[in-house]
């Protein structure tokens, strides 16, 4: 009995060291932990500093102002900014040079994000120009005969004149003698078929004498009245082949010419030509057929509208610009030859991805944008892209973006400024990393500005 007593005494004792041992163990070990989270924290709290989000270059160790803009400075921990090369925040390994910004960052930058997704784009192209004469429709009034003038129906330039009435009249001996051996040779058939005789060679000499009549400008119907009153006209009319407005005067009453000497020049106004110049990024988005909306001070609110209808095949080596033809109705002669007009041209494009010009950085090498990454509200990665034309507000994304992804449309240059502080090196450093999604050379189609987005050149 005494040895079941001992034995039941010395178990006790066993137990309640091995209980009191488990008790100081996970006790020690939880303020061990305890410990060196308190002293992670407070190492972590030393290597804090303390920057503006505006002025990033601005770093403090201790709480304050930014001297340059009065700003409260942020708190930035080691690390917190930023994650480099395989650096982490949250889970996982995210992309090299991948920011994170913290909500009060977000709000004191105005960073806004927008979806990268396609959309038709309409290219607007501005230009000046100058309104000239058509070409197709002006000529020369010229002397068919050589003679004296004897009458002038144009007076001064500006008049109007039409194929239907006579500018001049022209006095010509040899004209009248043309036309008195016309009515001899007329009068000779006559006498021969009176007396039944037909000579094959009279009527031969009557109609090279018509045909040379009608080549010195006579007309049918002039030889008509030639032949009813049997006497000739002694002063030839002289007539315009086209409608239009006298825009040059170079004959007098009295003068005076020689066959084929010019007495007016006519042109047809009630159509003009518009030419344009189109610089080398501009004129080659241009084809034949393409509307055109002109405008002139001379006329504010009124649009004249026209199509392009030549593209001239070579380029002005001074102004590195391309001659572009535009013809345009002009029936009550609004547009005068020498005005000075502005164009614009519209050229629709198929659905294209785009996103705010805003949105991309161009460090003059690369062209970077910043991708809001998935599920991730404040993280944002830098993607090379490769852009295409500036169509007002907005930018062409040949490559670099897919539909549907969030860029940073306003603070990117904040996100930039954070990724140089965590370690980053801006764009260039970007640019160099070799795990960066899709990126693409700079070697590209660069951007078209439109005026001002070809101002925007």
């Amino acid at each position: 009995m005494e040895n079941k007593t001992k034995i039941a005494g010395s178990i006790l004792i066993v137990v309640m060291l091995a209980i009191s041992g488990g008790v100081y163990y996970y006790v020690g070990h939880g303020m061990a932990a305890k410990a060196r989270e308190v002293a992670g924290r407070a190492e972590h709290e030393e290597h804090a500093r303390y920057v503006c989000p505006m002025h990033p270059f601005i770093v403090r160790d201790k709480p304050g102002s930014c001297p340059i803009c009065g700003m409260d400075l942020v708190k930035q921990l080691a690390g917190g900014g930023a994650t480099g090369e395989g650096g982490e925040a949250g889970s996982g390994t995210l992309p090299p040079g991948t920011v994170t910004l913290s909500p009060a960052q977000l709000a004191i930058a105005n960073v806004a994000t927008v979806e990268a997704r396609k959309m038709p784009l309409v290219k607007e192209i501005n230009a000046v120009g100058t309104a000239a004469f058509d070409q197709s429709r002006q000529a020369k009034v010229a002397a068919w005969i050589a003679g004296r003038i004897d009458r002038l129906f144009v007076s001064k330039v500006g008049d109007t004149v039409s194929p239907d009435a006579p500018v001049a009249e022209i006095y010509s001996p040899e004209t009248v003698s043309a036309q008195l051996e016309y009515l001899l040779a007329l009068k000779s058939r006559e006498k021969m078929k009176a007396l039944g005789i037909v000579e094959a060679a009279n009527d031969g000499l009557i109609e090279s004498g018509r045909q040379r009549l009608l080549q010195w400008g006579v007309r049918e119907d002039q030889l008509d009245h030639i032949e009813e009153t049997g006497k000739p006209i002694m002063s030839l009319p002289v007539y315009t082949p086209i409608s239009g407005i006298v825009i040059e005067k170079m004959a007098q009453a009295g003068q005076f010419v020689e066959m084929g000497m010019a007495l007016f020049s006519v042109a047809d106004l009630s159509s003009v030509w518009v030419e344009l110049s189109l610089y080398e990024d501009e004129f080659g988005l241009v084809k034949p057929g393409q509307r055109v909306e002109i405008t002139s001070k001379a006329y504010p609110g009124r649009v004249f509208e026209g199509a392009v209808t030549y593209i001239y095949p070579f380029l002005d080596k001074e102004s590195r610009t391309v001659r572009v033809r535009v013809e345009i109705s002009n029936p009550d002669l609004a547009l005068k030859p020498e005005m000075y007009v502005n164009a614009l041209i519209k050229i629709p494009l198929r659905d294209e991805l785009a996103v705010p010009v805003s949105a991309v950085m161009d460090t003059g090498k690369r062209k970077v944008v910043w991708v809001e990454m998935e599920m991730e509200v404040g993280k944002f990665e830098p993607r090379h892209v490769t852009t295409g034309m500036r169509v007002g507000d907005y930018v062409q994304i040949l490559s670099g973006l897919e539909a549907g992804e969030k860029v940073a449309s306003s603070g990117g240059y904040l996100i930039d400024s954070e990724s140089q502080l965590a370690g980053g090196t801006g764009h260039e450093g970007h640019a160099g990393s070799g795990g960066i999604k899709n990126n693409q050379p700079a070697s590209g189609k660069q951007d078209v500005s439109v005026k001002p987005a070809h101002s925007g050149h």
